[in-house]
């Protein structure tokens, strides 16, 4: 195992409506203060009985279409690692690409899965 799952992230233009909704579907606590990340305006998060669920602002987020992919589904996994350096390097020896790296500092990587889809490892 090279990772834990952190959180679902799921793009939208008001993540703290949209993070009121799930909590009224799944119960939970809406931005529960949590080490692992910050919340402002353009990040809201849902801790359910299992998943956390986390909503990020994108100003211009059109809402999938179903069953068509235009403008696809959106959403990334957040996964958290223990050491970001060696996490880094097993996960491209899987196939995935990186897409960010960041300035070194921040702490989270972001990731393209062999099939492209975005998923960040997250330091622990």
């Amino acid at each position: 195992m090279i990772a834990e799952l952190q959180c679902l992230v799921l793009d939208c233009r008001d993540p703290r409506e949209l993070a009121g909704f799930y909590a009224s579907l799944l119960g939970g606590e809406v931005d529960r203060p949590d080490r692992r990340w910050a919340l402002d305006d353009g990040w809201s998060t849902v801790h359910t009985a299992g998943l956390v669920l986390a909503f990020q602002r994108v100003p211009d987020h059109r809402p999938p279409a179903w069953p068509g992919q235009d403008p696809p589904q959106q959403a990334h996994l957040d996964l958290a690692v223990t050491d970001l350096d060696r996490a880094h390097e097993q996960v491209l020896a899987l196939g995935a690409s990186l897409l960010d790296g960041g300035d070194g500092r921040r702490g989270w990587n972001v990731y393209a899965d062999p099939a492209g889809h975005p998923f960040c490892l997250v330091r622990h």
